[in-house]
């Protein structure tokens, strides 16, 4: 964070804006040491060195289909009414080291997966034969458990095929030497089967951060207890869980703090032990019970470099009040977000999302933004001065926006229907239905 930063509430007479702010976080956010993680720890990892193809996939020519691996002279001008006879001598499995050598007028039954055996040249489904039945085509084989007669005998095959029909070429897929993999990528399913498939069991990439997220506030209880009079729900640490989940990171909720410096500062210090990035939500304003800022006055590091926890005000509706720095031995960044729900997951998306990317390495950590027309019924009107984040529903298809609920930092209802959010600039105090704006897509 900036040189300024202490300790105590600095910066009063400084507001800051949103962009400043950002870059002050950015700038301070390292990306977390690579580690070598077995394949399924590493989902939703991002990659740190380019992964190469040890062996061609698939690494031997297939069958693509069940059915009878032939030769093509043996089958060419077949048809119903005058099939081509050929003996079976035996099958072909999938995972089966040794393969029958098809000869002229031979045919292997073959599974789909199953190698090509030597002497034969393409396959024809099982739906183009008899299935050894001496009858009309058939829709399929039979349980090799149940029929293993189904392996010898006579197959009439009432089509023709070409050379390599419905046959899977070795290296079709990848070649050996070939990039799977480049740097950079975020490990999905897809990914995690593609390593597999090429025989990778670990991989080196960037660890997911392990995010805790705490709310403050005597008058916060959990979901699901009985309220009391001047009580209300913990929403804000359930929300930030999942919207750290949402953005990569290994997520760990603590019940809500009450309103005591101490016992919030014993919470912080018990839980460092397993924070790559601490967010808080609530007491970050001027209030007498504000406690964060009082927690964190003891909690925040004292070193020579001047890294603490500085306390802000930002040029932005919501989200006006904001604290950043570090905290502990290993210096782990703290993001202190204001109590009122609208207020916190604005924030959360504008600066502890870029965060966490920033933590996985990621180029761009960036929520997508668009340019859309408004639907409004009316002007809307900014805080002359400040940037402001309005909920709103986003339609692709059309390219507009339309606002969902008010401007008021406590309307959490309105913010489960909205996308995206509207971005008003600082320079901006009033935008005409029809204008064009701004849009942070959230889905």
């Amino acid at each position: 964070m900036s040189s300024s930063a202490t300790t105590e509430v600095t910066g009063q007479d400084h507001v800051w804006s949103v962009s400043e702010h950002l870059d002050d976080i950015l700038g301070s956010v390292r990306p977390l040491e690579p580690i070598e993680l077995q394949l399924l720890d590493a989902q939703g990892c991002v990659l740190v060195e380019d992964v190469t193809v040890p062996v061609s996939l698939p690494p031997f020519d297939n069958s693509s289909m069940d059915g009878y691996a032939v030769r093509v002279a043996d089958i060419a001008g077949a048809s119903e009414e005058f099939p081509a006879v050929l003996t079976v001598i035996g099958d072909v499995a999938a995972g089966q080291s040794e393969q029958p050598e098809v000869g002229a007028g031979q045919a292997a039954r073959i599974m789909t997966g199953a190698p090509l055996p030597p002497g034969a040249e393409a396959v024809v489904p099982v739906e183009w034969t008899d299935g050894g039945l001496g009858e009309g085509p058939v829709s399929g084989m039979r349980a090799h458990s149940a029929a293993p007669e189904g392996a010898s005998g006579e197959v009439r095959v009432h089509r023709a095929a070409e050379a390599r029909a419905h046959v899977r070429a070795r290296g079709s897929d990848v070649r050996a030497g070939d990039r799977a993999l480049t740097a950079g990528t975020v490990l999905g399913a897809p990914q995690i089967g593609l390593l597999a498939a090429i025989g990778r069991g670990t991989v080196k990439v960037r660890p997911r951060p392990r995010v805790v997220v705490m709310s403050t506030g005597s008058e916060l209880i959990q979901p699901g207890e009985e309220l009391a009079k001047g009580q209300i729900f913990d929403s804000n640490s359930f929300s930030l869980t999942a919207a750290a989940r949402e953005a990569g990171a290994i997520a760990y909720r603590v019940g809500a703090v009450a309103d005591d410096a101490e016992t919030l500062r014993s919470t912080i210090e018990d839980q460092l032990i397993r924070a790559d990035l601490i967010v808080t939500t609530g007491g970050v304003s001027v209030g007498a019970y504000d406690v964060v800022k009082e927690a964190l006055s003891s909690v925040g590091d004292e070193d020579e470099d001047g890294s603490g926890i500085e306390f802000r005000k930002l040029a932005m509706q919501p989200g006006k009040p904001q604290g950043f720095g570090s905290i502990g031995p290993d210096h782990t960044p703290l993001l202190a977000l204001p109590g009122n729900p609208v207020s916190s997951y604005v924030s959360f998306e504008i600066f502890v999302r870029p965060a966490v990317r920033a933590l996985m390495g990621l180029p761009d950590v960036h929520r997508p933004t668009a340019r859309a027309e408004l639907v409004a019924d009316k002007a809307l009107s900014s805080p002359e001065g400040k940037r402001q984040f309005l909920r709103g529903q986003y339609d692709a298809e059309a390219g507009s926006v339309r606002p969902v609920g008010g401007a008021g930092s406590h309307l959490v209802a309105a913010l489960a229907h909205a996308n995206a959010l509207i971005v008003v600039p600082e320079d901006t105090a009033s935008v005409e239905p029809g204008a064009d704006v701004e849009v942070v897509l959230l889905g």
